[in-house]
């Protein structure tokens, strides 16, 4: 399977209650070969409406933290934990979570194989790292991380969600500051 047929089971999934109201599912987009794969935690009403993840207003600032370190969206990959929008942008639950990630993310990034995985709030982070862990503790470290079905290792950097830094204005210099590391932790895993 490649990743166009996992995204043509994406949108003809009815896997969860999420399938009920949603108007696109949305697989990810983004380059098939990415060195980092960005994973958010789910679509919002515009991503929604596109069918494409982070076009909204966190995606923008996606765009501009892409920008300040050199690279687009055609460089990376991007994708959520869940597929389809959780009714009133209500968190995902864990069922949701589940569902979703055993039948379509682990197998998006068996395929990408990215040396880097970015979190992009504590939703996707949980899906790698114990629930213990906490975002403003381990933000901007990068970890290692296993998928339990597989085995397989995967560099991890657990970062906030570009929305947080709408709503919080003082995460927005911290997200910058954690996305100035990524090439230098990509050269570095490279190595």
């Amino acid at each position: 399977m490649d990743l166009k047929e996992i995204a043509e089971q994406i949108r003809k999934c009815q896997q969860c209650r999420l399938a009920q109201g949603r108007t696109n599912a949305v697989p990810g987009s983004g380059n098939p070969h990415a060195q980092i794969v960005f994973v958010g935690e789910g679509p919002g009403k515009a991503e929604d409406a596109q069918g494409e993840p982070f076009v909204g207003a966190a995606g923008k600032f996606l765009n501009t933290m892409l920008e300040s370190i050199k690279m687009t969206r055609e460089d990376v990959f991007i994708t959520n934990v869940v597929k389809c929008r959780p009714p009133d942008n209500r968190d995902p639950q864990e069922d949701e979570i589940k569902t979703c990630t055993s039948l379509y993310l682990w197998a998006q990034l068996e395929l990408i194989k990215p040396l880097l995985v970015a979190t992009l709030g504590r939703h996707s982070m949980y899906e790698f790292l114990p629930a213990t862990a906490k975002i403003s503790a381990v933000h901007g470290k990068p970890v290692q991380a296993v998928n339990k079905r597989t085995g397989r290792r995967f560099n991890v950097l657990p970062l906030y969600h570009p929305a947080a830094a709408l709503y919080n204005g003082g995460l927005r210099e911290t997200l910058l500051e954690d996305f100035k590391k990524i090439p230098k932790i990509l050269e570095n895993l490279e190595k």
